[in-house]
């Protein structure tokens, strides 16, 4: 049975950094793409970055580029967004999803796996 349980949420305030973990167990981790989504109150989920089986190619939405940074360990079952520079706007539940393929997917409907989320918030 595939497992994704994501790590690292909480409370911060704008301009700090947080590191979203997500561990996976119960599929070759290596072999596929993996991403991150989130979800504000009241709003739809949102892509914020996705990242290829071998790390090699990565995507962000354009909310984020610049100031989050996504990685993976195959070695650790593990994928990590590094966010930095927070806004109280990041605020949402982000979740990590792993996809059909192997490739870096902005869409949420390339991605087969989902984990239950971690809370972030950012107050101003």
């Amino acid at each position: 049975q595939v497992q994704l349980v994501e790590s690292g949420g909480g409370l911060v305030q704008a301009g700090d950094s947080l590191r979203l973990s997500c561990a996976a167990s119960g599929r070759t981790f290596s072999n596929y793409g993996m991403g991150w989504f989130r979800q504000a109150p009241g709003k739809e989920r949102e892509f914020v970055a996705t990242i290829s089986w071998n790390g090699d190619t990565t995507y962000y939405a354009d909310s984020v580029k610049g100031r989050f940074t996504i990685s993976k360990s195959n070695a650790k079952n593990t994928v990590y967004v590094q966010m930095n520079s927070l806004k109280p706007e990041d605020t949402a539940v982000y979740y990590c999803a792993t996809a059909f393929s192997a490739r870096a997917s902005m869409t949420e409907h390339d991605y087969i796996y989902w984990g239950q989320g971690t809370q972030v918030t950012v107050s101003s």
